[in-house]
């Protein structure tokens, strides 16, 4: 049951917030942070319910916020929900409206969780600085998706620009199940390696890939477009042939050594509920994040060619696939 209070205060809000508590027998003790969620009508139900759904793993209270600028007198009217079906935690969306919608921090502030850390999200459009944003400075770490703008380009210049300890970007998150299988492929013998190409659409995941994998294995790597879906084929050549990954359905992946398939490997494309889960699971800086985005170049964030490339014959046959991530 989600109770709504309109045209209150912080003050008001925490007062439910512990009579809710109070009323099921709840407690604030098990919860491991707060989770500012800052975004438009469009994007709201979204991001909260991704949230709230990871919500079992990682106990949290999450404040959603929705700025609803206008004319007329600041209001702020809010939906409460504690410990039911939208997660074990405690979830409040804020609607903010008219002039109150330029200050989000001081409604956020009160009602953060004591001795926790906090997390800011932005699951679309975000500040150009966010550990100078007012909800930034609230949070230890901040959370952006540049996959949600179709400019990711300007975005990826944008966060290098103001690039923070603490900040991180889900289409990096995406990355994760890729960089896992690079390092079990790599786990068995192989010639020493002397350059890359990674074939993916024009996603903001790929240079990032691009240039870990330079950073990592200090080779020259080639980034080309294809048709997907997202990140579909990663060449490693070695002196004594070529090891490929390809993925070209967006769910399996099968390694190849000089042609020969050696096993396959469960590569899913994940969505934003799962990427967010991976995020609240550390708390901490994400360092090689921070290198990546440190060591990255802004001349080389589009692919090296022009259209959609012929691939290794072993990239198969592309299907469509509407999950998310690469």
């Amino acid at each position: 049951m989600t109770l709504r209070l309109e045209s209150t205060n912080a003050s008001d809000i925490a007062s439910a917030i512990s009579a809710e508590r109070h009323r099921k027998g709840a407690t604030a003790t098990g919860m491991v942070m707060t989770l500012v969620i800052v975004a438009d009508e469009e994007y709201q139900a979204d991001a909260t319910q991704a949230a709230a759904s990871s919500a079992g793993d990682h106990p949290c209270r999450i404040l959603t916020v929705i700025p609803r600028p206008g004319r007329g007198e600041p209001q702020l009217d809010a939906g409460i929900s504690v410990g039911d079906s939208e997660g074990p935690g405690e979830l409040v969306r804020l609607r903010l409206r008219n002039s109150l919608a330029e200050h989000p921090a001081s409604v956020v502030l009160p009602l953060l969780l004591s001795d926790t850390p906090v997390v800011a999200w932005w699951p679309a459009g975000h500040p150009a600085d966010l550990a100078t944003d007012p909800i930034g400075r609230l949070a230890s770490r901040r959370i952006v998706d540049t996959t949600s703008t179709d400019a990711f380009v300007s975005a990826l210049i944008e966060r290098k620009a103001h690039l923070a300890t603490g900040d991180t970007d889900l289409s990096w998150t995406r990355l994760t199940p890729w960089r896992a299988a690079l390092a079990a492929t790599l786990d068995q013998p192989y010639e020493p390696i002397t350059e890359a190409v990674v074939y993916s659409e024009a996603i903001p995941a790929a240079p990032l890939m691009r240039t870990w994998l330079e950073w990592r294995l200090g080779v020259p790597v080639t980034y080309l477009d294809s048709e997907g879906p997202a990140i579909n084929q990663i060449i490693l050549r070695t002196t004594g042939g070529a090891i490929t990954i390809t993925r070209p359905t967006g769910h399996m992946a099968t390694v190849e050594r000089n042609g020969i398939a050696v096993k396959e490997l469960f590569l899913p494309r994940r969505s934003v509920k799962d990427l967010i889960s991976e995020e609240l699971s550390r708390l901490d800086p994400d360092d090689t994040y921070e290198e990546t985005m440190s060591r990255l170049d802004i001349t080389r964030l589009e692919p090296d060619n022009d259209g959609a490339a012929d691939q290794d014959d072993t990239a198969g046959e592309q299907t469509e696939n509407t999950t998310e991530g690469p």
